[in-house]
């Protein structure tokens, strides 16, 4: 998806497909959203093969579908699965509505929150440093592919998953988001969902398996979802399997694009490359108008469950509505010069790109630390930053991202105030690392996938919780 939108012309709406692969592809959604905003807030449109759906566009009303009860979770939260029932509902938590998702959550979030992921800060700022090495020697460096794996590096050892399953698991998760797009498709897109869903869930389910067989604790994210209690009573296996499913989902879809849409934006912004890299208290702010500017999650669907007026007209009780992150983080009532990448934006927190309301990505603060390191790391290391070629974007409706983004790195001659003690540093932690990790997981099963094709089904997934 274009980040930075090109000239404004005349749009009639009447002709635009928001299901249109290549609106996104190698369209222009935001000038879309700019007209959608201005003339229609409330937009309708309905299929060829009858199934309709509802779009609102503008911040507010992106909010209030995200976060207000009117709406449901529990009939799919994706786009893609329109007309679809969630065969999922009320066990995946990103499918299920309070109260039971509260209970769910309530005793999750608290691994997760800006105090508990601080202890992390270290390990994952050796990995960064680690990761960007690469880019340092002159040559081309491909960010938006090998990116893709830097969640994993960066969550793999805190979620439990051992090293030799990241590389797989990342395909996986990016197959589940981005079914159609040519690096990840296996034949249909329907087949490509299914086999991501049967492996992902299948790997999570032996996980859980092996760790109730072997005893013991890991003090893991996943091992932590064993021990949950929902209510008055633990989550049953199926329970834990999806949620830890969509955990790593999560984990692995929206930063590593987040990243490469933000550095772009650096690149065509040099003077914001500049100021940040001579004043790092910048970058909690860049990171914030980065998640603002990229909005990789740029799509959540609801249901409404009674008749809502909103937008200037009325969803019908049952009606599916999207609501549109990437035109609520450009909604110019909000964000002055919203198509303006601006590192200095004094309300950039206010964007929705890790949603809002009960659904709100329960990662939020391990994702915002990372990137801030990241970014910090970067800008300390790279004199400049340029383009080396043509991006190549995610054929997604619900990801805006890129899988190629080809860039050459001028390295600082003094750059890295933490590469000091590093080298020594970075064994010990490995070895730390691997100790931490099961004994025993699960292989994955990619081999046998031609034997689950015919019995799987896609399901709505969502990677915020």
């Amino acid at each position: 998806m274009r980040l930075t939108p090109g000239a404004g012309h005349d749009i009639d709406l009447d002709d635009v497909d928001l299901l249109d692969l290549d609106l996104y592809t190698s369209g222009d959604p935001h000038r879309v959203w700019d007209v959608m905003r201005a003339r229609a807030p409330l937009h309708h449109q309905t299929l060829a093969d009858g199934r309709e759906f509802w779009s609102v566009t503008r911040y507010e009303d992106v909010c209030r579908v995200l976060g207000d009860r009117e709406f449901t979770s529990e009939r799919g939260t994706v786009i893609t699965h329109l007309g679809e029932d969630d065969v999922a509902a009320g066990v995946l938590l990103t499918s299920t509505d309070p109260p039971r998702h509260t209970e769910v959550r309530r005793p999750i979030a608290p691994k997760l929150t800006a105090r508990a992921v601080k202890s992390w800060e270290d390990g994952i700022r050796r990995a960064i440093v680690r990761f960007l090495e690469p880019a340092l020697d002159g040559s081309t460096f491909d960010l938006g592919e090998q990116v893709q794996r830097l969640p994993a590096i960066v969550t793999g050892p805190l979620l439990g998953i051992p090293e030799k399953d990241w590389d797989e698991l990342v395909q996986l998760t990016s197959m589940v988001m981005a079914p159609s797009d040519p690096h990840f498709k296996l034949g249909s897109e329907a087949a490509t969902l299914a086999i991501a869903h049967h492996e992902l869930v299948d790997y999570v389910t032996r996980w859980v398996k092996q760790r109730r067989s072997d005893g013991g604790e890991d003090g893991s994210l996943l091992d932590h979802l064993m021990s949950v209690r929902a209510g008055d009573a633990p989550l049953t296996d199926e329970e834990i399997a999806l949620d830890g499913y969509s955990i790593l989902l999560g984990a692995n879809i929206t930063t590593p694009y987040t990243i490469s849409g933000t550095v772009q934006a650096l690149i065509e912004h040099p003077e914001q490359y500049a100021r940040a890299a001579a004043d790092l208290s910048l970058v909690p702010n860049l990171v914030e108008e980065g998640l603002r500017w990229t909005s990789a999650a740029c799509n959540f669907m609801r249901y409404a469950v009674h008749d809502v007026e909103i937008g200037g007209g009325t969803i019908p009780a049952g009606g599916a509505v999207v609501a549109w992150i990437g035109s609520a983080n450009r909604d110019e009532s909000l964000f002055p010069d919203p198509h303006g990448f601006d590192i200095t934006r004094s309300n950039a927190k206010r964007q929705v790109a890790f949603g809002f309301g009960p659904h709100f990505c329960i990662g939020a603060p391990l994702a915002r630390m990372t990137l801030r390191i990241f970014f910090e790391e970067l800008l300390q290391r790279c004199e400049s930053i340029e383009l080396d070629g043509e991006p190549d974007h995610l054929r997604s409706i619900f990801i805006a991202g890129m899988t190629h983004l080809p860039v050459t790195v001028r390295k600082r001659r003094h750059g890295g105030r933490h590469v000091e003690g590093q080298r020594g540093a970075d064994s010990a932690t490995a070895g730390a690392d691997a100790a931490a990790r099961p004994a025993h997981t699960p292989e994955l099963g990619c081999p046998a996938i031609a034997a689950v094709l015919p019995q799987q089904v896609p399901v709505t997934v969502n990677s915020a919780f």
